[in-house]
């Protein structure tokens, strides 16, 4: 039989066949292409799932590198406020008994300024002259500028002393008038306006303490103490090696004895010197116009100018090596 005789059920089997073919390759193809879009899929999802993890390990990081910064902040907190009750030790306990107790601290303060008044009046009155006998007047009172008192008139000036002294260390006053003491005043502070006033006359060195800010709180309260006693005759003459150190200086100032910048200039309560000499001529011509120089030397002097020692009140802060035995002297003695 020929080929053109053939039946057409052959011819449509192997039509049939070519589809089957035809089909299984893009079974096949589909097949392949399944696996690839599931290959792909897992690489998605794993580099999803790494991509998530590195965020989760980031955030991890910042997390602890926050919390490290925030105990750091609460530890540096914690030693300001440790400073603070150093520095400034009973100011709650004040408020309170200021606060609860208004009325007898009113009534100390007035009995306090009725004693300060008082012990105002230091000079003795000239005698009068006599009817009878008329002879040549009085002597005028000697001026305050020169520290002498009688022996009644001295002990009442160490009791006074004592007494702000005492004050200061247990009972101070953070709101008080400016020229008083406004700060925390401790033991050793105590001890050293003490050895100064008693033991070296007003007139010497006294060692150095931790700090130049110490320091100031120790001249703070020598200041106060003598403008109780000696009012706007009292001039505060500050000798320092820098204006940086001038400049600690009148900031500690202001802070002890609530003074204004209004207060520092040549004709003010205090001034400021870097020279020696300087300070010697200004202290010389408030001697003649009868007000009394405080001169106080900062610890950065290496030695106490010879020009400084003719005057009636000098402190000077000194380093332990530099400390030399304390003069005797009369004042207060």
């Amino acid at each position: 039989m020929n080929a053109d005789e053939r039946p057409p059920a052959d011819s449509n089997l192997d039509s049939l066949q070519q589809q089957v073919q035809i089909l299984q390759q893009e079974i096949a193809q589909l097949e392949a292409t399944r696996r690839d879009l599931q290959g792909q899929i897992q690489t998605a999802q794993a580099n999803l799932g790494q991509l998530v993890q590195e965020s989760l390990s980031e955030l991890q990081q910042r997390k602890q590198a926050l919390q490290i910064a925030i105990e750091q902040l609460e530890r540096r907190q914690e030693r300001i406020q440790a400073e603070m009750r150093k520095n400034f030790a009973g100011v709650s306990q004040d408020l309170a008994i200021r606060v609860q107790g208004f009325k007898e601290y009113l009534v100390n303060s007035l009995q306090d300024l009725v004693v300060a008044t008082e012990q105002l009046n230091l000079v003795s009155k000239p005698q009068p002259e006599s009817k009878e006998k008329p002879g040549p007047s009085a002597p005028p009172p000697a001026k305050a500028t020169s520290p002498q008192f009688a022996e009644q008139q001295f002990q009442e000036q160490r009791k006074l002393i004592r007494k702000l002294i005492d004050q200061y260390r247990t009972n101070p006053n953070y709101y008080g008038p400016p020229w008083q003491l406004r700060r925390t005043f401790e033991p050793i502070h105590a001890e050293r306006v003490s050895t100064w006033f008693f033991t070296l006359g007003g007139r010497g060195a006294l060692r150095s303490l931790n700090s130049r800010l110490q320091n100031i709180l120790v001249a703070s309260a020598v200041t106060a103490i003598l403008s109780e006693l000696y009012d706007d005759q009292l001039r505060t003459l500050i000798l320092a090696d820098s204006p940086e150190r001038l400049g600690d200086w009148r900031r500690g100032l202001q802070d002890c004895l609530g003074i204004a910048r209004a207060d520092f200039g040549p004709d003010r309560g205090v001034s400021l010197f870097e020279s020696a000499d300087a300070l010697a001529f200004r202290a010389d011509r408030l001697l003649k116009d009868d007000y009394l120089p405080l001169i106080l030397i900062d610890d950065s002097e290496e030695k106490v100018s010879l020009a400084m020692l003719q005057f009636p009140l000098w402190l000077a802060f000194a380093p332990e090596p530099q400390l030399r035995q304390p003069r005797s002297s009369d004042f207060f003695e």
